[in-house]
């Protein structure tokens, strides 16, 4: 069984002065929801895991696209970076890269051995109200994993994958099922081989051909800042008066969607990401503090999309993240009636009329090596 000890780098083959690499990593959208995590255990060493597995699609449009040039330098005793948002200094992001490089340091000491210029920018719109932090955190990561590779150049793609997953989910929960593969679960399930806390793995058996190249478009009901961060969410799951219920739902799920996305039940699967999307909503709103995320406009949309399938029979459905906008999901084979739909029907809810249309994708990417 895999240890966080086990992703400590301890030495190196090769030295490495200066270079740089890019990749790209996409959003991902959860089918069965992350919501909550355990509080520390004994283990010191362990951050940022899950109270309960979570599945998700990644998406193919949305993602970061991250430029890491690194510099050896004479002084060890501190992390040195700059940080550019589309080429431009990005002073306000600076706190959230320097608590990930404090959190990842155990496992990857050769950080203060080099300057770094990280230049990062998204394909969807600043501020569109799309969770950006897995994504960045994930390209983040699979750079940094490049570095090590180049220092430790026997080291295994497995490795190599399962360990910016670990690095990445340091950053931000999500982000460690936006490295690799189209459908990816995180947390450790009996029924899901190869399954940890630690990071996400690729969803380990065939998905049906229904599943194959599905659909996301996303409605931007409201590009506003979240109303409550995700680290506040997941506190108010302590002591939550349903969190126990709910961490013993979310297994059960979990099994009942893996069935689904083998078997290609399409009306099943929309019942259960329907119910899931709700019930993180209701988690929020039973919670101390109590929050409503959803904005009329969502309720309208979601009214919309149930009115909509139940007179056409075509099986679109909605996911929610900690927010108010709305993943419409839907199969391939109904792309064009649903679009017509979307634009006809839901696009008037929208914030200035906006949305991005996005499929399932396959990963971060390897864009530049040198």
């Amino acid at each position: 069984m895999i240890s966080e000890k086990d992703f400590i780098a301890t030495q190196y083959s090769s030295i490495s002065n200066d270079g740089s690499f890019i990749w790209s990593a996409p959003s991902n959208i959860a089918l069965v929801k992350y919501w909550g995590k355990k509080e520390n255990s004994e283990n010191q060493l362990a951050e940022q895991i899950p109270a309960n597995p979570s599945i998700s699609f990644t998406l193919k449009n949305c993602k970061t696209i991250t430029i890491l040039a690194f510099t050896k330098k004479e002084d060890t005793t501190s992390f040195s970076f700059d940080l550019l948002f589309e080429g431009k200094p990005k002073e306000d992001f600076k706190p959230k890269i320097q608590k990930f490089l404090e959190r990842i340091e155990n496992y990857c000491p050769y950080l203060k051995n080099y300057h770094f210029t990280i230049d990062t920018q998204n394909t969807f719109p600043h501020s569109s109200g799309i969770a950006s932090s897995a994504s960045g955190m994930a390209a983040l990561a699979m750079n940094i994993m490049s570095l090590e590779k180049e220092l430790n150049p026997t080291m295994t793609e497995e490795f190599f994958y399962q360990k910016a997953s670990f690095l990445a989910r340091l950053g931000s929960g999500s982000a460690c099922r936006s490295v690799k593969g189209s459908v990816v679960v995180w947390g450790k399930h009996e029924e899901i081989t190869g399954s940890s806390d630690l990071f996400g793995v690729e969803f380990p058996t065939q998905i049906h051909p229904n599943f194959n190249n599905y659909q996301d478009t996303i409605l931007l009901v409201d590009k506003g800042e979240k109303q409550v961060s995700s680290t506040v969410g997941h506190n108010l799951m302590h002591n939550h008066p349903f969190a126990e219920q709910r961490f013993l739902q979310a297994p059960q799920n979990l099994s009942n969607i893996k069935t689904i996305l083998e078997t290609g039940n399409i009306d099943e699967f929309i019942q259960l990401v329907e119910s899931e999307a709700l019930t993180l909503h209701a988690m929020m709103m039973t919670s101390m503090p109590y929050f409503i995320l959803m904005k009329p406009n969502t309720l309208e949309i979601l009214n919309k999309i149930w009115k909509f399938r139940n007179e056409t029979k075509i099986p679109v459905c909605f996911t929610l993240d900690a927010g108010a906008n709305v993943h419409v999901l839907y199969p391939e084979s109904v792309r064009v009636e649903t679009l017509q739909f979307i634009k006809d029907e839901l696009v008037g809810y929208c914030q200035n009329g906006q949305y991005i249309c996005d499929e399932i994708g396959f990963g971060s990417e390897l864009i530049i090596d040198n």
